[in-house]
């Protein structure tokens, strides 16, 4: 049972962490989810929206990011 508290609790610091980036993002004006490349199809009755380039973008982000917490823990 502990192993799932620990767990647990990594996981809500991880939400936290992400909820004050998406916060910081916020702030900086910075247009994700309005990048070039994010796909915007307006018809008489639908709306389709994939922000393509904005998930390329958070996906190799946080490759990176991942990458420097593998490196410095060991």
């Amino acid at each position: 049972m502990t192993e799932l508290g620990k767990w647990l609790i990594i996981v809500g610091i991880v939400l936290i962490a992400l909820g004050l980036l998406v916060i910081l993002f916020a702030r900086l004006h910075l247009p994700l989810g309005r990048l070039p490349g994010d796909i915007l199809y307006r018809g008489k009755h639908t709306t389709i929206y994939f922000p393509l380039a904005t998930s390329i973008f958070l996906s190799i982000l946080l490759t990176l990011i991942l990458y420097v917490i593998g490196k410095w823990k060991r």
